[in-house]
């Protein structure tokens, strides 16, 4: 088996999932839809995240998910079934790029659309109108949005935009004048109703083709993802005020979902056959805090809106549970206890960002003050098989060499699974810009190579230990010409983590299902494996 690894690969994703049929006579639930922006090497971040934004220096494990889509895969994207006649409904292309919160808000959109009528365009030709879903969190995101934008009128003619960067409607309509509308992120009905001012939603009573299973389209929407896969947004916003992020700026402050509808949501995606929820907001832990913890009904149950009430409740539901974006709030030691039922998946996505309590007073980071160590000690006590990956900015502002080494100590010390880290760039609007002291980008980025230095060898060594043990694992692809099932385990997010290899697959090996494989070998951040056999049981990852 060829052992390449994920580290050598191109940091962005920018070709969307395969679409995947739906069962019969049931609506399609996912969909792709078209990226035409050439990428470049920043990501889009999470609220707590710092792109290394012009540094050509490889990375594996991303801050965050980077959700750009495709144009070329999505000439079915929204039609209601796999087998749709021809119809004479608008298209509308769209244009989605950033991380998957702002997936989710195309999603969603999508949806609409489709309930509406529309269906999606395969190419810029093919659409009646374009939608560019933007990113704005990094100046290198916010060009490739201008760009992005700027195709889209070069080519169609017809656009709205919508997404962060429509914080910046002055900017965006001073390059693109010709711009129909512009929305900020999550302003769906804004979206719906400008498409439908400009591209008239089709009469259903005169079009001979509408199918009528496109109204049963469920609650879990169209998604974009993999079937067998779903991002689950619970909340909108951020209550905190790092002092490098701009999110409360383009996204508000926290809105939380109620939690009967975050549940009504996660049921139809399993009913729908996914196999792993994950669960994204800007601020997971945080859950709730806005609606001061509302009990609502949901499956004949009272239920409150808070976070490890919601944890509890998607435990229940017996598919894979991956929780991203959580701060290390004491109450997060509850749920990890969770996690030793491992079905709720023993894994946390927590941007930790520094070590140095300095530094993080510096970036008003709200667990500043924690002993991060003895956090991380305790969770692996309550549960042992804990996987825990985080994000670091090296070369903030005031970071000294002694900062630096304090972190580089903490994370010898923390031995972390999986880990990003960035050099610091700065954000238009972000308080650190005035900071004093600014590191050198040389130094940054000595740093950040010394940093990446002594984690991929923590990596190597972690993974190493997985030698020879039998793990399950979820099919994520299939190399027909190679006879290997490229695969995830429990400790594997999908696009920013590490892959399972699995050699020798017999031909009843398909996407979505779980496999139980014998680890044969590691490298700094992939696994090898042999096949053992199908599982039909998902609720053990481990």
């Amino acid at each position: 088996m060829p052992k390449t690894s994920t580290e050598s690969m191109n940091v962005t994703t920018l070709t969307s999932q395969p679409a995947t049929t739906a069962p019969k006579d049931a609506p399609k639930n996912t969909a792709t839809i078209f990226n035409p922006a050439k990428p470049n090497l920043a990501q889009e971040q999470s609220q707590a995240d710092v792109s290394q934004a012009n540094s050509n220096q490889p990375y594996h494990h991303k801050a965050n998910h980077n959700q750009n889509r495709s144009i070329a895969q999505s000439s079915d994207a929204m039609s209601a079934t796999a087998n749709a006649p021809v119809s004479a409904a608008p298209k509308i292309g769209f244009v989605s790029l950033g991380c998957p919160k702002a997936l989710v808000d195309s999603e969603r959109i999508i949806t609409e659309l489709s309930r509406d009528g529309y269906q999606v365009a395969n190419d810029y030709s093919g659409a009646d109108l374009v939608v560019v879903n933007t990113c704005g969190f990094i100046e290198s995101a916010v060009q490739e949005s201008l760009d992005a934008i700027g195709e889209a009128i070069s080519k169609n003619g017809k656009v709205i935009v919508t997404g962060c960067l429509g914080k910046e409607a002055d900017k965006i309509r001073e390059m693109h004048p010709a711009v129909l509308a512009v929305t900020g992120a999550h302003a769906y009905d804004e979206v719906i109703t400008a498409v439908a001012q400009h591209v008239p939603k089709p009469n259903r009573n005169l079009d001979a083709s509408y199918d009528p299973k496109i109204d049963l389209i469920n609650e879990a929407g169209i998604k974009l993802t993999p079937s067998h896969y779903a991002y689950l947004k619970i909340s909108e916003g951020c209550n905190h005020r790092c002092t490098f992020c701009i999110i409360p700026s383009l996204r508000g402050d926290l809105v939380s979902r109620p939690i009967d509808s975050v549940m009504n949501e996660a049921l139809a995606l399993k009913n729908a056959g996914v196999k792993e929820l994950l669960i994204i907001s800007q601020d997971t832990s945080a859950y709730g805090l806005d609606l001061k913890y509302k009990t609502s009904f949901w499956n004949g149950m009272p239920l409150k809106s808070k976070f490890y009430d919601l944890c509890q409740a998607l435990n229940d539901l017996g598919i894979w549970v991956r929780l991203h974006y959580v701060y290390p709030y004491p109450h997060v030691d509850k749920v990890v206890e969770l996690m030793g039922e491992k079905k709720l998946l023993p894994y946390l996505d927590i941007p930790f960002q520094h070590a140095s309590h300095r530094i993080l007073k510096a970036m008003k980071r709200p667990a500043h003050s924690e002993n991060t160590l003895a956090r991380i000690k305790a969770w692996r006590d309550i549960c042992p098989d804990i996987v825990i990956r985080s994000t670091f900015v090296v070369g903030f502002p005031g970071e000294t060499e002694e900062d630096f080494q304090c972190l580089l100590d903490w994370l010898v010390e923390a031995r972390l699974d999986r880990v990003g880290a960035f050099t610091y760039s700065e954000v238009e609007g972000a308080v650190a810009n005035d900071l004093p002291d600014h590191v050198p980008e040389a130094v940054k980025q000595s740093r950040y190579e010394r940093l990446m230095a002594i984690q991929q060898e923590i990596s190597a060594q972690k993974l190493q230990e997985k030698v020879g043990k039998t793990l399950m694992v979820l099919v994520d692809e299939i190399d027909r010409e190679e006879n290997i099932a490229i695969c995830r385990s429990y400790a594997d997010a999908p696009e920013i983590d590490g892959h399972v290899y699995v050699d020798e697959i017999t031909a009843q090996v398909k996407v979505g299902q779980f496999l139980t494989v014998t680890i044969d070998d590691a490298s700094e951040y992939d696994l090898f494996a042999s096949y053992r056999g199908l599982r039909n049981s998902y609720l053990k990852p481990i």
